[in-house]
């Protein structure tokens, strides 16, 4: 009895420890974590040159969110600013007499096109203040030489290599894997162009698929050659003929073809630092980081009680409250009325980031703009993507702003009902049997295959929510119906051919999207506001630890593999026709 009394009374004592070591870890969390949240701020030495390394993708708005930059027991990963904030500090910067210049440090860039373009016209903005711009890197990759292109001087390490090859737009398809578990992809759309069922159709690209990337990402590429050029002296037919026949292959190719300026070392990089600030020593260089000096004042801020409202709508769209990866009808809904409800926002900017998703959602979102945009001026700016449900939410705006390389376009919609009878009775041995009082009480069916009723009826849904979406274009963008039509049909454009058709109006990143919406409302003096509001550092904590914030940990776990475990998860989540493009093309 006093063994089995010793047993019970150590094993208690040990949980209770446990329990209250557990509970200390927590607290040393939450401390971290509110620490972390409070804005630190930064004094600015003189003779300061600012870093940029961009080796995390880069999304359009700073997270609030602590734990995003956590490591978790990963090696540790440095906070990267969202773009709205690394545009913000270069436009500091440029005016801010302590800062003397820029040092890139640039290995892979992570992040689309058009988010590269916007902070490579900031670096151009930023340029014009008269002060430098240094790059360095080990290895240039396409990606990261377009934006080191803009430097002053471009430094490549004597052992280390730089690509120029072109680009090339990757698909995966799921038909195989489908093929092998007996599941059949039943699909209903309209648009030849509408590519977002076929990985899990087809094995390869359809020649429609084919036609319409091989346009889009000749639309970029063209864009990359003709900034490259501008920058570096160097003829487009040139940078083509050094493409096409792989030039590049050694670092000192990238020297005789004036695409760096000298092979050096990272200490000779620092000396060129070094002399550039007339310091004595490399000690003395006084090196800071982007992220770090997003928390000095600002030299420049306006003071209003004028508003203009920017909404940030990213990731792929659906019914509810979103979160950071995606668009809630709800939550963007809610954003946007309380925009146009505030008298003090006298114009509203929507930026868009988003591959499209459930057809209803997208109206949701699409009425609350058409009402802003009766009680005041509604700017659109697009990112990387805008595309099918991106577009849809767009097109009731007054303007429309995009780059050249965002991807847009993509009207058109689609259904896809699996027919799982075969995986289950094959591979699992299950069989299903029912009786239902009406013909379509089981309607949609994932156990058999549909019937012609049922798929009519679902193809009826899809052809009126087409003719309503190319309705919502034709009125938004003062087109007729069958001028939409012939453009849309689910094709993908890029942001030249989308200007060249009408799809966008201008030119530009968010801060050209503000200052239009500024004109519109006639204001000369404005401050801006960020919506949705995010959540305060404890709804995050908790978000996090019970899984509602995972993404945080599955993109340091997955890697490379994690858009793709997120477009599967998307697919296998949705509900009702969707209004959506292939949008997790691998364009490098």
């Amino acid at each position: 009895m006093k063994q089995f009394f010793k047993f019970t009374f150590a094993s208690m004592l040990g949980f209770l420890l446990a329990g209250f070591l557990v509970f200390l870890v927590f607290v040393v969390i939450i401390v971290s974590a509110v620490s972390m949240s409070k804005k630190e701020t930064v004094v600015v030495p003189d003779k300061t040159i600012l870093m940029l390394t961009l080796d995390q993708p880069v999304s359009d708005r700073s997270s609030d969110n602590p734990f995003a930059h956590m490591s978790f027991g990963m090696p540790e990963a440095s906070k990267q600013l969202g773009l709205n904030d690394i545009v913000s500090s270069l436009k500091n910067a440029a005016v801010d007499k302590k800062v003397k210049g820029i040092y890139l440090e640039l290995s892979d860039v992570p992040s689309g096109q058009a988010t590269i373009e916007e902070i490579r016209n900031a670096l151009i903005d930023f340029k014009k203040s008269g002060k430098f711009i240094v790059s360095y890197s080990e290895v240039f990759t396409q990606k990261s030489y377009y934006l080191a292109s803009v430097s002053d001087k471009i430094y490549l390490n004597p052992a280390g290599g730089m690509e120029f090859k072109g680009m090339v737009g990757q698909v995966m398809f799921f038909k195989g894997l489908l093929d092998k578990i007996d599941v059949q992809a039943q699909v209903i759309r309209h648009g030849k162009f509408k590519s977002a069922i076929e990985p899990f159709t087809l094995d390869k690209m359809s020649d429609a698929n084919k036609e319409q990337t091989l346009t889009f990402i000749s639309g970029m590429w063209n864009h990359v050659l003709e900034g490259i050029s501008a920058s570096r002296k160097i003829p487009v037919g040139d940078l083509t003929t050094i493409a096409n026949e792989y030039k590049i292959q050694t670092p000192q190719d990238a020297v005789s073809l004036k695409f760096v300026d000298k092979l050096l070392y990272k200490d000779e990089v620092l000396d060129e630092l070094k002399n550039r600030v007339d310091a004595k020593d490399i000690r003395d260089l006084k090196l800071m980081k982007l992220g770090r000096y997003a928390n000095a004042p600002e030299a420049e801020k306006e003071n209003s009680k004028d508003k203009i409202a920017v909404i940030y709508a990213t990731g792929s769209i659906a019914s509810g409250e979103g979160d950071d990866e995606s668009i809630g009808s709800e939550t963007i809904s809610k954003a946007i009325r309380k925009a146009r409800l505030d008298d003090k926002v006298k114009a509203v900017v929507l930026r868009v980031n988003s591959p499209g998703g459930s057809a209803l959602a997208s109206d949701v979102i699409w009425r609350e703009m058409l009402l802003c945009k009766k009680a005041k001026p509604v700017v659109v700016s697009m990112g990387n993507v805008a595309a099918s449900g991106g577009y849809y939410i767009s097109c009731a705006a007054d303007k429309i702003f995009a780059y050249p390389n965002t991807i847009t376009g993509s009207i058109g919609v689609f259904g896809i009902i699996p027919n799982m009878k075969e995986m289950f009775n094959k591979n699992l041995g299950i069989t299903f049997d029912e009786v239902k009082t009406n013909p379509y009480a089981d309607y949609i069916p994932v156990t058999r295959a549909m019937s012609d009723a049922e798929r009519k009826i679902i193809t009826t849904d899809i052809e009126t929510i087409y003719t309503t979406f190319i309705t919502h274009v034709g009125e938004g963008r003062k087109m007729t119906t069958a001028q939409v039509d012939s453009i849309g049909q689910g094709r993908v454009w890029s942001g030249v051919d989308a200007k060249r058709i009408g799809l966008v109006d201008e030119f530009g990143g968010l801060n050209d999207a503000v200052a239009e919406a500024a004109k519109l409302a006639k204001l000369k003096k404005y401050s801006t506001m960020e919506l949705p509001e995010q959540k305060d550092t404890f709804e995050q904590l908790i978000e996090t630890f019970t899984g509602d914030n995972s993404s945080v940990l599955l993109k340091k776990e997955l890697g490379f593999a994690y858009p793709y475990f997120h477009y599967l998860s998307q697919m296998s989540h949705m509900k009702g026709i969707q209004a959506l493009m292939p949008y997790e093309f691998d364009i490098k």
